[in-house]
């Protein structure tokens, strides 16, 4: 079922920025003027006018106006199979479909006449099929080909943050379990043996040369507690982070 969640009309001025956020429905902007850059799951796209972005569910977007210009957009919900994992910047087409009806969604959004609710979620069904045909989703590359590389960025750039693996499987398109396994396919190892292997490498860094505390040490590295820390860290190297420590050249913070 299809179901509007918001929508909102605005005006973007010149070097305006949208910090990274994530929403729990689809969003789709809409550029009626202006001109910049969006980042989503962390690959960039430039945008002009009569462009429109898709963001899937909880996946980190942002974006930079390097110019002014009113936008549009909505959130939805949906379980429409073309729209499941899709990111990107698309071009309208050259009698700009996907505008006209938001324009309409916006008309019966603001005048609320009867039944205006039941409108704007069949607007919405109508809009998912017209993106489906603008940018023909069965001639997008794979999923498990480019979507999976998109969530691997995603944890390299913030895998000293909380990262559930819940929310990678839906950045990625698939259910918990399927991202799972291709991921281990794809990479030779779990999501979250994954992110451990790079909080410990990040670990060895600083145990190596700084003076921070191994308590600091495991919070900066994105570590649930000390405790946590060290045992993980012991496992993987069969050493302490104290002993590690004390084997590099750097031993003045035993």
């Amino acid at each position: 079922m299809n179901r509007l969640d918001f929508l909102f009309f605005s005006r973007r001025d010149k070097d305006k920025y949208i910090p990274p956020h994530v929403h729990g429905c689809y969003e789709l902007v809409y550029y009626l003027g202006g001109s910049g850059e969006s980042t989503i799951a962390s690959r960039n796209y430039a945008f002009r006018s009569n462009m429109f972005a898709v963001i899937s569910p909880n996946v980190v977007h942002e974006e930079k106006h390097a110019t002014g210009g009113e936008v549009l957009f909505i959130g939805f919900h949906s379980g429409h199979e073309a729209l499941r994992g899709l990111n990107g910047i698309f071009e309208d087409d050259s009698a700009l479909t996907i505008l006209h009806t938001m324009f309409q969604m916006k008309d019966e959004f603001l005048e609320q006449r009867p039944g205006y609710g039941d409108m704007l979620n069949l607007l919405a069904g109508r809009l998912i099929i017209q993106i489906q045909r603008l940018i023909d989703t069965d001639k997008l590359p794979p999923r498990s080909a480019d979507q999976l590389q998109y969530v691997r960025n995603y944890m390299d750039e913030h895998y000293r943050q909380k990262i559930a693996v819940e929310t990678l499987a839906q950045m990625s398109g698939y259910s918990y379990d399927r991202f799972r396994h291709l991921f281990k396919e794809k990479y030779g190892e779990a999501p979250l043996q994954y992110l451990f292997a790079k909080r410990i490498e990040y670990a060895k860094m600083l145990l190596s040369e700084t003076r921070i505390s191994i308590s600091d040490i495991a919070l900066q590295s994105g570590f649930a507690s000390d405790v946590q820390f060290c045992s993980m860290f012991k496992r993987s190297m069969g050493m302490t982070a104290k002993e590690y420590r004390n084997s590099t050249k750097w031993q003045g913070a035993s």
